[in-house]
């Protein structure tokens, strides 16, 4: 299925939403339709803490065990409804895994997957009619998603014309100062410079520049 307008999505990070009120407006263009992938890192963190569950991190990517999931699945519930209720009447919240979202399982990391570029109908109907879906990353199992991850994914299946990363932070930061461009050799070359939550956040830019997506890391545009 394609849409008849232009469609934007958008990776709202749980430290912006912290933060900040979200103003989807800021990332959306008037007259382009919407979709909102997000992310509750610091939620998750303190849910786990209170738990008595400890939060470990491979590659800047959360490892969730069994135990963890339940908690995890209840901090992006919370999350999602606070971002659907700032977005407004539009806004229609969904948990990935009751989406019919599909991931194949990483491994080393758990109950956590890469998300599938299959588009549930609902999905699209959503679009369609002019609402806009705000998804909790997560799949059938449940696993669980980056949200990073699931953004650039989502981009590409949906056919986005762009993809935005809002962040508390202004862009990628090298050396103390926003990059306004990065491409893939680029951010290949930099390395050990990037470290944690900035490296998949990158990789999935990548993913989804490469197959012709408009993708803005806050200030920083990623091309490849």
């Amino acid at each position: 299925m394609f849409l008849t307008v232009a469609l934007t999505v958008v990776k709202c990070g749980g430290a912006l939403l912290a933060k900040e009120r979200f103003a989807i407006a800021r990332y959306v263009d008037e007259g382009s339709g919407a979709c909102v992938v997000h992310g509750a890192g610091g939620r998750i963190s303190r849910a786990l803490d209170e738990a008595g569950i400890v939060s470990s991190f491979v590659g800047g990517r959360r490892v969730t065990s069994g135990e963890a999931i339940p908690v995890v699945r209840e901090a992006y519930k919370r999350e999602n409804q606070e971002l659907c209720r700032q977005i407004g009447g539009r806004a229609v919240g969904l948990m990935g895994d009751d989406l019919g979202l599909e991931a194949q399982v990483l491994p080393g990391y758990g109950h956590v997957g890469m998300l599938l570029p299959v588009v549930p109908p609902s999905l699209w109907g959503l679009l369609a009619n002019d609402a806009i879906p705000v998804i909790a990353p997560l799949a059938r199992g449940p696993l669980n998603v980056n949200a990073d991850d699931a953004a650039a994914v989502l981009a590409v299946a949906l056919f986005a014309d762009r993809l935005v990363f809002a962040s508390d932070v202004p862009g990628v930061i090298v050396e103390g100062q926003v990059v306004p461009t990065l491409s893939a050799r680029d951010i290949a070359s930099l390395g050990r410079e990037l470290t944690g939550g900035i490296v998949p956040k990158l990789q999935a830019a990548l993913v989804a520049a490469r197959e012709g997506i408009r993708v803005d890391v806050g200030l920083t545009s990623v091309v490849a």
